[in-house]
């Protein structure tokens, strides 16, 4: 053998890998098979899975298969592993055949030849620890994929909810600011009726508040794994010990609530759980999607738009047109969300193409859920530091379009009556006078009164102060 290699073999022959590479031929198969075109597995998922390998090695320990020098090696392994030590040596790529067993593989083969390193042993010295006869012991990549995705999963979205729960702090921040400031409100983009800058910040609180509360309660539909299923949710080759044993374990290390499936064998072929987790991200992604855009209509202008808000400028915005600022974070978080929508397109025909015990398109599956688990939270995080926080209200603004919007004459119809408002505004435009002008001019109101029927309190009360319904 070369020097800079050494020799593995498999059950399709024997292929030459770097000496002192910790994967082994499973890995280089999967590097020559599989091109590079969504980018190397999420350290996530390599973290999740070196969880469950170490609850593997605890029970097996426990029943004996493990002695303390080849256990206190592979523990070690399975540490680093999980604190992001080793994820250099995972290169493949993040899709790829086989239901995801060249993860599992890369896994086992980092893990075997870390230890062995550890052990003073070069990598490759397989008669002694072996990535299949032991990392791999009372395993399957069909339990140990799905219930590594699921903590993946799990830690990403409680990621997620402290992203979304600043994120609806940040907005209900500026409720407070902004609460003063009357302006038009719009429906289908049309003057309609006073509101308050504060009241449209705090409707965005809310989208965010019931995403943060989806994404807390859909933690629960992943805690429930089919670690200890093996192949086709049987459990076969695994004792019924282990099978026990294993998930109490990896519950201890993840710090997770876990629990094994009742049935293991629904768990190992059907995957709906991803598909109704992928939909309340898409929910979010919407949300996310709406605001954006909500406030970067707003900030348009900022002459000749609506220009009622001041975005945080980021960067210069052309190349040709000098002073110009472009709202390049909001555009950040709308092609952020538009990328989860398309992903859970993805993620649920992967999750449908299941057949019988088995669903072999988990690769894509994680690729698409992790995917947008790390979209929503980079969304969320920029779209709070870069540009909710430093969200100015251009009070002048508000105050002109408000005053001489027809948004006003709502405002007045229950002192004046529709029919004698609808008649003013018309007499307003006429005359080029705003309807405050020419109400005051008519002495139909006085300043004070106008003033109050505008104000922030009278334009967000909850309904009507006045008490029963019009007098015979």
């Amino acid at each position: 053998m070369d020097s800079a290699t050494r020799t593995e073999t498999d059950a399709l022959g024997q292929m030459d890998i770097p000496a002192s590479a910790l994967h082994g031929i499973h890995t280089e198969r999967a590097l020559r098979n599989f091109p590079s075109a969504t980018g190397p597995i999420d350290p996530d998922l390599i973290h999740a899975f070196a969880m469950v390998k170490l609850a593997a090695l605890q029970t097996n320990r426990e029943l004996g298969f493990f002695d303390d020098e080849r256990f206190a090696a592979a523990t070690k392994a399975c540490e680093e592993m999980i604190v992001g030590e080793l994820d250099s040596h995972f290169p493949i790529d993040t899709l790829q055949g086989g239901a995801g067993t060249s993860t599992n593989m890369n896994v086992n083969e980092v893990l075997t030849n870390r230890a062995l390193q550890i052990l003073g042993r070069q990598p490759g010295d397989y008669g002694y620890l072996h990535p299949l006869h032991h990392l791999n012991l009372h395993q399957s990549t069909n339990d140990t994929y799905p219930t590594a995705l699921k903590i993946a999963a799990i830690l990403k979205l409680q990621q997620l909810e402290e992203a979304l729960v600043k994120l609806q702090e940040a907005f209900q921040q500026k409720e407070k600011e902004f609460s003063h400031i009357v302006k038009v409100g719009r429906t289908q983009l049309q003057d309609a009726v006073l509101v308050t800058l504060g009241r449209e910040m705090s409707a965005y609180a809310e989208a965010f508040g019931r995403d943060r509360w989806r994404v807390y309660k859909c933690v629960e539909r992943l805690r429930v794994v089919n670690l200890g299923g093996t192949a086709v949710g049987t459990g076969i080759t695994a004792p019924r010990r282990y099978i026990f044993r294993a998930v109490e374990h990896l519950r201890d290390i993840s710090g997770i609530g876990l629990a094994r499936a009742e049935n293991l064998i629904d768990a190992t072929q059907n995957t709906d759980v991803f598909i109704e987790v992928g939909g309340i991200l898409k929910a979010c992604a919407g949300n996310l999607f709406k605001v954006a855009n909500d406030l970067r209509f707003l900030a348009s202008g900022p002459e000749n738009g609506i220009g009622e808000l001041r975005l945080p400028a980021r960067q210069s915005g052309s190349s040709i047109m000098p002073q110009k600022v472009n709202p390049v974070i909001p555009e950040f978080v709308m092609q952020s969300a538009i990328m989860v929508m398309a992903n859970d397109v993805a993620l649920a025909q992967a999750c449908s193409l299941g057949n019988l015990e088995l669903n072999a398109f988990m690769p894509l599956i994680a690729t698409t859920l992790l995917g947008n688990l790390n979209l929503l939270i980079n969304a969320c995080a920029a779209f709070k530091h870069n540009c909710i926080d430093g969200i100015a209200a251009n009070e002048e603004v508000c105050r002109r379009q408000s005053s001489s919007s027809t948004a006003v004459a709502t405002a007045l119809v229950e002192r004046l009556g529709y029919k004698t408002v609808e008649d003013l505004v018309h007499q307003a435009h006429l005359q080029g006078l705003s309807l405050r002008q020419i109400v005051i001019q008519k002495q139909l109101l006085s300043e004070e009164e106008f003033a109050e029927l505008t104000s922030p309190e009278s334009v967000t009360r909850l309904g009507s102060p006045s008490q029963g319904g019009p007098q015979s």
